[in-house]
């Protein structure tokens, strides 16, 4: 065996142990400890994760598991907790990518640390409980996103960023980067270790080894990346991810304490996952749009062409088509004094945004306004998204008593038995979620867009409601 080999070996053999320690004492993490090989990569100084794999130095864990192997499980768990979040996946959605990967290790750190569990638990420095102890009292639920939006607005001085850098910084992200580029390369022309080009690629044939001798510097495949792709690592890891809290929430109440805010969190990022974009697609109806639709044509001039002319038919495109877009939209908002101008104004501007989109929405529709607490206030009839802005950039709350969802219920029934809404579809009503509601389900979908999402209780809502969240885009 080689000495590479046997670095290897040895490095695989390490973490291999520090898996079946982390499996006997955390049993519902099964499903996400059987998912990561393990590959060595010197490019890396320490260790990191691609999704795939665990990559290694080989020098730095026998070092760390030699020293502090706890230190080593709660490393392991750390890359854990990058997939089971999909921080890997969303680290190139954001500007600056370094303040997302620092987030992404504040926000599994955080974790690890409420957790209590003796294969991970250690003694965390002050300065580290001063940070959580800000950040909670800020944002509640420390999400990667969460965080990552507070220290946009928050920037931390140079000395404070890197102090939190050197804190929480545990693995190698740049193979996070290596992911992305994956969708625009050819699956099998991978090969994140080597930097050389693939033998052959420059033309001339690569010299065939002798008999019994290693080539050297060849490219090793790795088959996990061959076979998938980013997307659809993302969504395995999801359904890990589902699995693993299915798993928490059914070992009950007394398993709480042990799972620390892991259980919260993940329950926070998946509910505030579901967008409006996709939730107003639901109330779109098939009507005839005056457009003209390259895609037919009529074929009586086409016929006639070729009689007339013998090889010039005539073609022209139809100037309809039919689309699926939102005619009309009912957008209800609490005005009761537990919502604040700011919030709705970005709530109705994030919705207009949506429905700018000419794919979304009709020239010709309409949007009705209700702001109501425990009585309808007013009611506005828009004709368009522009309109929609200009109401949000003017509005301010009137009302402020209690929080009734009723009477938008009866008076849109009203309205509907008039004929006064006949393409109504759906719902949306912008609210903390306090409130009576209506003890039949109505005609149309009804959503919930909620501001107290770390805090709210779904189970408070009827069944037939749908739930969406302000920052859940």
């Amino acid at each position: 065996m080689s000495h590479k080999q046997n670095l290897e070996d040895l490095g695989s053999r390490i973490l291999d142990a520090s898996r079946t320690e982390l499996f006997l004492s955390m049993r519902f993490m099964g499903s996400a400890l059987d998912s990561l090989s393990y590959t060595m990569d010197l490019t890396t100084s320490t260790v990191g994760t691609d999704a795939v794999s665990i990559r290694f130095n080989p020098e730095y864990l026998m070092q760390l598991w030699l020293a502090r192997p706890r230190n080593l499980n709660r490393l392991y768990v750390h890359m854990l907790l990058h997939c089971i979040f999909r921080h890997m996946f969303r680290s190139a959605e954001y500007e600056d990518a370094e303040l997302f990967d620092l987030c992404a290790d504040i926000s599994a750190e955080a974790i690890l640390d409420t957790m209590e569990y003796s294969a991970v638990q250690t003694t965390h420095s002050d300065y580290r409980s001063e940070v959580y102890e800000r950040l909670n009292r800020e944002l509640r639920v420390l999400t990667a996103e969460r965080l990552y939006q507070y220290f946009s607005e928050h920037p931390p001085g140079f000395d404070e960023y890197c102090r939190m850098r050197d804190e929480f910084t545990k693995d190698d992200h740049s193979f996070w980067a290596r992911l992305q580029d994956q969708d625009n390369q050819d699956p099998g022309g991978q090969n994140d270790q080597n930097t050389q080009p693939p033998a052959g690629q420059d033309g001339n044939e690569p010299p065939e080894p002798e008999e019994g001798q290693e080539p050297e510097n060849a490219p090793e495949p790795d088959y996990h990346e061959v076979s998938r792709l980013p997307k659809e690592l993302e969504d395995e890891w999801k359904k890990k991810a589902d699995r693993i809290k299915v798993e928490m929430e059914a070992s009950g109440s007394e398993a709480a304490d042990e799972y620390g805010s892991f259980l919260r969190t993940l329950t926070f990022v998946q509910k505030r996952r579901k967008s409006y974009r996709h939730f107003l697609k639901r109330f779109a109806a098939l009507h005839e749009e005056t457009k003209i639709d390259p895609d037919s044509f009529d074929y009586g001039y086409y016929q006639f062409g070729l009689e007339l002319f013998g090889n010039i038919p005539l073609i022209e495109e139809n100037e309809y088509r039919e689309a699926k877009k939102i005619r009309t939209l009912c957008i209800a908002i609490d005005t009761s004094a537990s919502c604040q101008d700011y919030l709705v104004q970005k709530f109705l501007n994030e919705t207009a945004d949506i429905l700018a989109r000419q794919e979304s929405f009709f020239r010709r529709a309409e949007i009705l306004i209700i702001e109501c607490d425990d009585q309808v206030q007013e009611e506005i009839r828009l004709k368009d998204p522009e309109e929609l802005k200009r109401y949000a950039e003017g509005f301010h709350i009137r009302g402020g008593f209690g929080t009734d969802f009723r009477p938008v219920f009866r008076r849109l029934e009203e309205m509907k038995k008039a004929g006064m809404l006949r393409n109504l579809k759906g719902l949306m009503y912008f609210t903390d979620g306090y409130g009576t509601f209506p003890e039949k389900p109505p005609s149309w979908e009804t959503a919930f867009v909620l501001f107290r999402d770390e805090e709210f209780d779904e189970n408070m809502i009827p069944d037939w409601v749908y739930a969406l969240y302000l920052d859940g885009e």
